[in-house]
């Protein structure tokens, strides 16, 4: 594209049901920051069409941590990785729900239950099970479990026991997969994400950036996700923790961030987008703009690095005129301060910065 880029156009396209051609992709991701509003808003229209202004809240739990088989280069969980991190067997129920009742406290309609390793054995695998039983029996959450690779037997296991998501990212193109690991293949990753919907289920499913990716790669990785028409996109950017092999990556600024989020929505304009992993890292100061391409956010800590508080994210999401959505995807209409501490046990490590 050129001109004064006319990123409305984009978006009415988007509404229309019709994808970006590669070069008008290029054109979101390249263009100059002078227009960066002018695709914000554009990109915005796009969300508010199919969200309004509603901000969805997932809160994350990692519930079996390091002590991972797979060489991911991204990952301070994996076998390659020297990060200093909590390493620890599947926890024990009674921790999981004390997690859940975290997750309510802080308004979160999600609760997202993540395991390391490459797929559960039989009796991770029951452990899971039983613990999503105990939190749908006391909350009002739902669950989303991020397991690994899994079959279309063990995805409907999981809907049996109250499962409503399952989450197992592609991670990045199936060009660069391979630059990234080796341990498995972007087949095998998409091969889960088709056991989830032949099963019946949402499915879960987006990315990392900034891990050396081309614009292709970022292109490339939106449009797989589009073609399973995956529900919920969470959007990761790379957090280069030292002692992992990627701990030198350091591509991203917050306005390329927001570029990203700006091409996701409108080559996804239906799905939930979720700025993940590196929001405050990379966006730092401008990480509000980031939620008028994207509808929802994890509140609190990620899997082995911190986030902001949950009372700067809730402050953050009212300044904006933002409301938060309840789990049955309404407006939540209370106080949304009410009962969350003014501060929690934070994890081990310090936030990162790059």
């Amino acid at each position: 594209m050129t001109m004064q880029s006319n990123w409305q156009s984009l978006a009415d396209k988007s509404l229309a049901g019709e994808v970006l051609s590669r070069d008008e992709a290029h054109a979101v991701l390249t263009a100059p920051d002078d227009q960066l509003l002018d695709q914000l808003a554009a990109a915005y229209r796009v969300r508010r069409a199919a969200w309004g202004n509603r901000v969805r809240l997932h809160f994350l739990l990692n519930a079996q941590s390091g002590l991972c088989p797979e060489d991911c280069g991204y990952c301070s969980q994996s076998k390659i990785s020297a990060a200093e991190i909590e390493k620890y067997p599947m926890m024990a129920q009674e921790r999981i729900m004390e997690a859940a009742d975290r997750a309510a406290q802080l308004k979160a309609g999600t609760l997202c239950m993540v395991i390391s390793g490459r797929s559960p054995g039989e009796t991770v695998f029951g452990k899971v099970l039983d613990a999503v039983k105990a939190v749908r029996a006391k909350h009002d959450l739902k669950i989303c479990a991020c397991l690994g690779l899994l079959n279309e037997e063990q995805v409907l296991r999981l809907k049996e026991a109250g499962v409503e998501t399952v989450n197992h990212n592609l991670n990045t193109s199936a060009n660069y997969t391979p630059e990234i690991v080796s341990t498995h293949t972007f087949e095998d990753r998409v091969n889960t994400v088709e056991a989830v919907k032949a099963a019946g289920m949402k499915t879960c499913s987006g990315g990392i950036l900034g891990m050396g990716e081309s614009d292709d790669d970022v292109i490339d990785l939106a449009l797989s996700l589009r073609e399973l028409d995956v529900k919920s996109v969470p959007v990761n950017f790379l957090i280069p923790v030292p002692g992992t092999e990627f701990a030198g990556h350091n591509q991203l600024d917050p306005r390329r961030c927001l570029r990203i989020l700006t091409l996701y929505r409108l080559l996804l304009p239906t799905q939930e987008i979720r700025i993940s992993g590196g929001r405050e890292v990379h966006l730092r100061s401008m990480q509000v703009m980031g939620l008028y391409p994207a509808n929802s956010i994890f509140v609190g800590d990620y899997l082995t690095t911190q986030g902001q508080t949950a009372r700067d994210d809730l402050r953050m999401i009212e300044d904006a005129g933002f409301v938060l959505e309840t789990p049955d995807g309404e407006p939540f209409t209370g106080d949304p301060f009410e009962g969350v501490p003014e501060s929690y046990p934070r994890a081990p490590l310090p936030l990162i910065e790059v």
